[in-house]
Formats: structure tokens, sequence, C-alpha cells
């Protein structure tokens, strides 16, 4: 099965039904890269009305995941994945729609291609860059995945 921001968008819908409700969506994946956006609005608001971070960190971890997931499929490998760790800087009240990208799939091309060889499980950080309507940025977050091929 081939990965594509629509079906990413349907698992949302039935696996992720609040980062689905709360509006995030997956704009673009290639190899390399992953956009997801997010819409303030009502439902994902904290009480100073602009975004809650959770809800940022839900479309940011999408952007690292999705590459994660497409690389995995494209292994041919059953690999198993999990977050170990994760940080998170805001820098700008997020308001408006907000867009979160990973431009680094080729980590992910390392790491497999390592955890294939060795047979250990590896571990690999990614950030995704969170920028308002404007291009200021206005949250960072960054991910430690760790994978493992699965015996």
């Amino acid at each position: 099965m081939s990965i594509s921001p629509s079906k990413l968008n349907m698992y949302l819908m039935f696996k992720l039904p609040a980062a689905y409700f709360t509006g995030v969506r997956t704009r673009s994946l290639d190899d390399t890269t992953c956009v997801v956006s997010v819409k303030h609005r009502w439902i994902n608001q904290n009480p100073f009305k602009s975004m809650f971070w959770a809800v940022q960190g839900m479309a940011a971890e999408l952007t690292t995941g999705a590459l994660v997931i497409k690389k995995i499929t494209e292994s041919g490998k059953k690999i198993s994945m999990l977050v170990a760790s994760n940080n998170a800087t805001f820098t700008k009240k997020a308001t408006g729609i907000i867009t979160f990208t990973c431009k680094e799939g080729h980590k992910v091309d390392n790491a497999i291609a390592k955890a294939i060889e060795t047979g250990e499980g590896q571990t690999v950080w990614m950030s995704a860059i969170g920028i308002n309507k404007d291009g200021v940025e206005v949250s960072s977050f960054n991910f430690e995945w760790t994978i493992k091929v699965k015996s």
C-alpha cells in the first residue's frame, strides 16, 4: 500500500479522531518532506484564544511520523516505531492556519538501513517547524523515533 495525504487523512478520521476533529490535515508527502496544516478554531483553542499546544503537537508529530510510516512501508520489512522522547519550543501565539513541515526523510532512510543491517533498534531525532500565514515561526517540535525490525 502506498502512503498518500488522502490516505493519512482517512486514517486520522478512524484511528486518531482527536487529530481529525481538531483540523489536522496532511497536505503533502514525498520522500524527504511532509507538510501538515491545522487551522485555529474554537474546538482547538486554549483559554488565551490561540491554538492549544497539544493540537500543534499532533500536527507536528504527524509530519515526522508520516515520513517514518512511508519509509517503513517502502522497505518491505516489518518494523515497529515509537516516539521515545519529544520537546517543543513556542515562540509566538498560534492563530490562523499553522503549517508544520518536516524535511528530514533522509534520516529515516539511514536509520532503517542500519536497523535492517544490524538487527538492532535505532533512534532518529526529527524536527517539525510550525509557521503562520505570514511565514513567522510559532513553534518547533523535536521527536525521537525508535525503530526496530520485528523478528
